[in-house]
């Protein structure tokens, strides 16, 4: 567990729970969820002197479940949102035993672009003066973004303009459009390995054979749309709730007035934007996938309709030639020029004769024309 008290122009980090409200600033109380789990007890005593108030029972279960969507919910106290962020390829499964990761990795096939198609929640509780969050268990998004806290906390930052989260809510939404920006990442790769995909599928002398994973493909960008969808839904909400959130005059601690106010509003909606651009793009990608199987299909069944007509125009050229074979090698005495010395000089020439003849009409209908590529 980690707290941090954030003050106008510093960072503090301790390791004990606040036992009173801050004077100043506000507090930012990070935790695993199997550390949540067994900390709850504390944790809402803290919340209790803190704001006077509590976490209610069910939102204390959807934080502590691993498999719960993205989505937001509030009390008259409290905002909750719990928001999917991209994992390492591990998923947490075990619902027995919320917040304890499985050692054994998700089995997909495919590139390692398509592993990363993996999430886990983070859950957030928005107070006046204090954010919790509960993440999974060896959370990059924490430890990264608790880096660059306490970056900005330092006077080289506050003189090079970086400033600090002015409350709990701008410090969330800081927080989740990291998250955001780690699938606009992945929408980067994953336009890359498709792209070289649809280059073996329409390569005219390519024999394409990685099917497996292109399936696999297909049901990860479908199950990341998903996700987004459930994330554009669930800060839609939080927007309309943001809505009608009032300034109370003469009190601008809490999230910087009206100015504040519409710091927040400006971040949410460019968190929404950055959300519905990956929704675009992955939708784009599905797309892109089955149009690029389609061709695929396509120029194969032409090359066969090619190759079947190069071989019925050949058919057509020997019938002939067979048919004057099988009159000359019947069993009948008296056949014109068969007793002739220049009868199978005739015979050979008019079979070349129509071969060639064919030959030419069917070149200049384009029956043997090669196929351009």
């Amino acid at each position: 567990m980690r707290v941090f008290h954030i003050l106008p122009g510093a960072v503090l980090e301790t390791d004990a729970l606040p036992s009173q409200p801050p004077a100043e600033g506000f507090v930012w109380i990070a935790c695993g969820r199997r550390e949540f789990e067994l900390e709850q007890a504390r944790i809402q005593t803290t919340m209790h002197l803190l704001h006077g108030t509590s976490l209610v029972d069910l939102h204390i279960s959807d934080l502590l479940n691993n498999q719960l969507p993205s989505h937001f919910d509030y009390t008259s106290q409290y905002d909750i949102l719990v928001f999917r962020r991209l994992a390492a390829g591990h998923s947490e499964t075990d619902l027995s035993h919320p917040g304890q990761v499985l050692t054994q990795p998700t089995r997909r096939g495919g590139p390692p672009v398509l592993r990363r198609i993996d999430t886990s929640p983070v859950g957030f509780a928005v107070f006046d003066r204090v954010l919790l969050t509960v993440h999974p268990a060896g959370c990059t998004v924490l430890e990264h973004y608790a880096t660059r806290l306490r970056a900005a906390g330092t006077s080289a930052a506050r003189a090079a303009g970086v400033n600090l989260p002015a409350g709990p809510a701008d410090l969330m939404l800081r927080i989740v459009n990291q998250m955001v920006d780690g699938y606009l990442e992945l929408r980067r790769e994953l336009t890359r390995q498709l792209d070289h995909w649809q280059a073996e599928l329409l390569h005219p002398s390519t024999r394409f054979t990685n099917w497996s994973s292109l399936l696999d493909a297909r049901i990860s960008l479908h199950q990341l749309d998903e996700i987004c969808e459930d994330q554009r839904a669930a800060i839609q909400d939080w927007i309309e709730a943001l809505a009608g959130w009032e300034v109370v005059e003469g009190n601008s601690d809490h999230f910087g007035g009206h100015k504040g106010l519409e710091l927040l509003k400006v971040r949410s909606r460019d968190v929404l934007e950055h959300i519905e651009r990956v929704i675009h793009h992955v939708r784009r990608l599905e797309q892109n996938a089955e149009t690029a199987v389609q061709m695929h299909f396509s120029a194969q069944s032409n090359r066969t309709n090619d190759i079947m007509r190069t071989l019925t125009a050949l058919t057509a050229i020997f019938l002939p030639l067979n048919l004057i074979a099988g009159i000359f090698g019947m069993n009948f005495e008296f056949i014109p020029l068969l007793h002739d010395n220049a009868g199978f000089w005739w015979a050979m020439g008019s079979m070349v004769f129509i071969a060639v003849g064919l030959s030419v009409v069917f070149w200049r209908k384009r029956y043997l024309a090669r196929s351009g590529r």
